[in-house]
């Protein structure tokens, strides 16, 4: 099994007053500059930033090919061909959605530790708590945010209150 880990790397500058840090999921990403967020971030938060997977259906279908051929007492001649078509169709595309996340420097080893304790105790994770984001982590970040509603492995700020993280903005 391949285990992953948070690497995080200052990208560029903004100005003089502060760096972008990502930590890179593949298609998901940290971005801690607002300015590479949504429309609307907040100064100061952090984004989660994933694209959610595209629905794709197969569909079957028999399509006729040569219409049946009937003699004129209405006895058939030749029955009528088809042929049978499976397509794959797009139900709807990859989307790009940003949701709001614990910044960076939370991210240390007791935090993860408390993150696999909390799903632990909640089903979702089997493994011993030793602080390290690797793919069951991850898996079970996003197990527990789908029944949320948030198809990520990175945890969310919402989830990460839900399981007791992080403090609830009463503002």
């Amino acid at each position: 099994m391949l285990a992953l880990s948070i690497t995080l790397a200052a990208c560029a500058k903004t100005g003089p007053r502060q760096e972008v840090t990502r930590a890179d999921f593949g298609d998901e990403q940290i971005i801690t500059d607002f300015t590479m967020g949504p429309p609307g971030a907040r100064p100061g938060a952090c984004y989660g930033k994933d694209v959610t997977p595209a629905t794709v259906e197969q569909v079957t279908e028999h399509r006729l090919v040569e219409e049946a051929k009937i003699a004129e007492n209405g006895n058939i001649i030749t029955p009528a061909k088809y042929e049978t078509v499976t397509e794959a169709r797009i139900v709807e595309g990859r989307e790009q959605i940003y949701f709001e996340t614990p910044c960076p420097p939370r991210w240390t080893p007791e935090f993860i530790a408390s993150i696999q304790r909390a799903l632990t105790a909640r089903g979702l994770y089997a493994d011993y708590p030793h602080g390290e984001l690797d793919e069951a982590t991850r898996q079970a970040i996003r197990t527990f945010q789908i029944s949320e509603g948030l198809n990520s492995a990175i945890l969310s700020t919402e989830s990460a209150r839900k399981l007791g993280l992080v403090e609830i903005d009463l503002s």
